[in-house]
């Protein structure tokens, strides 16, 4: 980790004057989203946009469809703080760069965190356009060492050895179940894997995930849900199936960019903004 890639309370503390600074929304209820789902962020009422450019040492991307600002207002009565854009460790940020908004999130008082991504499905039931619900994860890239909470730990920010297993919270997955049926939305289950990009995977590579019982594959969401749990922040997960890696009529076929953006942005981002509406008017009743 290079030094300025190492953080302290202060450094997020600071951050969270910024925010501050910028809105009076007190969020209880953090929203990042993923490739091509920033729309749902304009669905935020008494909206307040916060630049990351204007927050001291805040990551930014430059990856197509991440628009690099904070969105604070309330969404279905609750107040919330969305993320329209994430840095991902394939930019040449360290894992600590990456949740840095984590850590923002959980200074500020963030309770509940709902986290989405675009994601290829390793599962062959699945579809393109498909909504997944994350029950659980695999941190591939953790194992390898490349993990948020490697280096010395702040026992003001969690525990020294952490507890996954409730990453994603029942109840909240329960929830999220629950008004995906009202609403008749097909919700597929899954677990999500983690790798670091930028390149997507080979044929090889898809066969491995697979028997590692992955059903969805992406470079984002692990090292951010660790570092909430750390945090004590409650986590819900979403993938949106944007391609399919394993079907045979797909076989061969390139995966591109531009249409991970364009079929989440057409498909999933409806189907999303729904089931995200629901779940948060069932956090308010």
């Amino acid at each position: 980790m290079t030094p300025q890639d190492h953080y302290t309370l202060s450094d997020y503390d600071l951050a969270v004057e910024a925010i501050r600074a910028r809105t009076s929304v007190k969020p209880k209820v953090g929203l990042i989203l993923g490739s091509g789902l920033g729309a749902l962020a304009e669905c935020i009422e008494n909206a307040d946009y916060i630049p990351y450019n204007e927050i001291l040492r805040f990551p930014q991307s430059e990856v197509a469809g991440h628009r690099n600002r904070f969105v604070a207002g309330t969404l279905e009565g609750v107040p919330i703080l969305a993320m329209q854009g994430r840095v991902h460790y394939y930019e040449g940020y360290s894992m600590q760069a990456v949740t840095f908004p984590i850590r923002v999130m959980q200074r500020i008082g963030v309770k509940i965190l709902i986290v989405t991504n675009a994601a290829g499905g390793l599962n062959p039931a699945f579809s393109a356009g498909d909504l997944m619900l994350i029950t659980d994860h695999i941190n591939f890239m953790g194992m390898a060492g490349i993990h948020p909470l490697v280096g010395r730990n702040d026992p003001n920010l969690g525990e020294r050895f952490l507890d996954m297993s409730d990453a994603y919270d029942p109840q909240l997955c329960q929830l999220a179940r629950q008004a995906a049926q009202a609403q008749g939305i097909v919700l597929r289950e899954g677990v999500y894997i983690g790798l670091s990009g930028p390149s997507f995977e080979t044929p090889a590579e898809v066969r491995m995930l697979q028997r590692l019982g992955a059903d969805a594959v992406g470079m984002s969401t692990v090292g951010e849900v660790t570092v909430a749990r750390h945090g004590g922040i409650r986590v819900l997960g979403f993938s949106g199936i944007t391609n399919m890696l394993v079907k045979g009529e797909q076989s061969g076929q390139a995966v591109s960019h531009a249409d991970v953006l364009s079929i989440g942005r057409d498909v999933i981002a409806p189907k999303l903004e729904k089931l995200v509406r629901a779940v948060l008017r069932a956090l308010r009743d």
